[in-house]
């Protein structure tokens, strides 16, 4: 069986299942993508930068990314697509080209999604400050349904919100592993509004 082939956007910030990423589009081989994406109702993925930068030259993703779905694309001025995307499936890269372009596509293999588990007790404090704040930003920031009573879901929240570092995203972690102090290393998260 092949494995799904899907074009890689990738960014210095990480996508989680069930986030949304507001994206300004600009460069012609993302537009392109955007186009074709729409057009055949298809997910792009996003991967965190590994070595690179987001504009110019291809940059080298990470070797694992999520799947975004376009919830909406509108154009307010000329030449720049404003995306709204939402996080869906996780997967692994198998392997990359780079178009002449400068578009890379992948095989990925798709990741299971997380198995439900509970915020562990000494988190719950976690849990009830994602609900204040999510109270206070509502949905343009985090998209329903809401779970916080699910470990991975509030991981994933806090690891969008706060400015803390973190290791790229790992297949084999967890549900809950955003929680422990180990994971919390590595490259920066940034937030686009």
């Amino acid at each position: 069986m092949d494995s799904p082939r899907v074009p890689i956007f990738p960014l210095n910030t990480v996508l989680f299942p069930g986030g949304l990423l507001p994206l300004r589009v600009f460069e012609a081989r993302y537009m392109d993508m955007t186009r074709d994406c729409l057009k055949r109702n298809e997910p792009f993925g996003v991967c965190l930068i590994r070595q690179g930068s987001e504009v110019g030259a291809p940059a080298v993703p990470e070797g694992v990314g999520c799947l975004a779905k376009i919830q909406e694309c509108d154009m307010q001025q000329q030449g720049i697509l404003n995306l709204k995307t939402r996080g869906s499936q996780r997967f692994r890269i198998l392997e990359r080209e780079t178009s002449t372009q400068g578009l890379i596509s992948a095989g990925v293999e798709l990741i299971e999604p997380d198995a439900s588990v509970a915020v562990p007790e000494q988190f719950s404090a976690c849990a009830r400050l994602l609900e204040m704040v999510v109270a206070d930003q509502g949905k343009s920031v985090f998209a329903e349904p809401h779970a916080f009573e699910d470990a991975a879901w509030v991981g994933y929240r806090l690891t969008e919100i706060l400015p803390v570092p973190f290791p790229a995203p790992r297949a084999d972690r967890q549900p809950g592993a955003a929680f422990h102090p180990a994971a919390i290393s590595g490259k920066p998260r940034s937030r686009r509004r």
